[in-house]
């Protein structure tokens, strides 16, 4: 409690919710450090090649809880692989982050709708596996499994979402779900439509935000622009 106190007074944060909610998020890392501690997880994610499954059993830890730990791996002198990690719900929303890799997540707006973490959050306790190629030519290899929270009465619906961890093809051979990926074949991917530069996308939904479209009224596409 001491050292978040401490981190929290010289966050700088002036909006009394913004230190609380700080020291609410500083306090659940600890808590996961404490029911995975850092060395002890990364040699054990290392020995099952990241088996998201096996790791939760043996550490008494949940789905979610145990792709979160992996994307904290990056302590200087003792990383683990780079991942990224985000949780999504049914609307498309990005309701947690984290990414120790190039891949960065939009802050406001949908994500892309060829990411298969969309169609995860649509079938509960199935694994998706995914490989993908970004605009800037980077590829990653990814995980997805939708994830449903009891509410706790019938009145109420469950929460249903979805959890994706990925990592760049390079740690393909440390990542067991990439041995279920075509490596020849990566999808073209975005971060989102109003970022994202590609022109032949059937899946836009919105021009890109620093790209020019030209609008032709005799010619029909998916979308009523084709961009420049």
């Amino acid at each position: 409690a001491d050292t978040v106190a401490a981190i929290v007074a010289g966050s700088g944060l002036v909006p009394p919710e913004a230190r609380r909610l700080l020291a609410i998020g500083l306090a659940n890392y600890a808590a996961g450090a404490l029911l995975m501690p850092y060395a002890a997880f990364r040699d054990a994610a290392r020995a099952v090649r990241h088996d998201i499954d096996r790791l939760s059993r043996r550490f008494g830890a949940s789905f979610e809880q145990a792709c979160h730990r992996l994307s904290t791996l990056q302590r200087p002198g003792a990383a683990g692989i780079p991942f990224y990690f985000c949780r999504v719900d049914m609307a498309g929303n990005i309701t947690k982050r984290h990414s120790a890799t190039r891949l960065q997540f939009a802050r406001f707006g949908g994500a892309c709708p060829l990411w298969h973490v969309h169609e995860a959050a649509a079938i509960p306790d199935r694994i998706l596996v995914q490989h993908a190629e970004t605009p800037d030519g980077v590829r990653y290899v990814s995980m997805a499994k939708g994830l449903v929270k009891p509410s706790g009465r019938f009145a109420r619906a469950p929460r249903r979402y979805a959890v994706v961890l990925g990592c760049e093809a390079v740690h393909a051979a440390d990542f067991v779900y990439a041995d279920a990926v075509d490596a020849r074949t990566p999808t073209p991917i975005g971060i989102s439509c109003r970022l994202c530069p590609r022109s032949d996308c059937d899946q836009r939904a919105f021009p890109p935000t620093d790209r020019a479209i030209a609008v032709e009224g005799d010619v029909r596409g998916v979308v009523p622009y084709r961009v420049t």
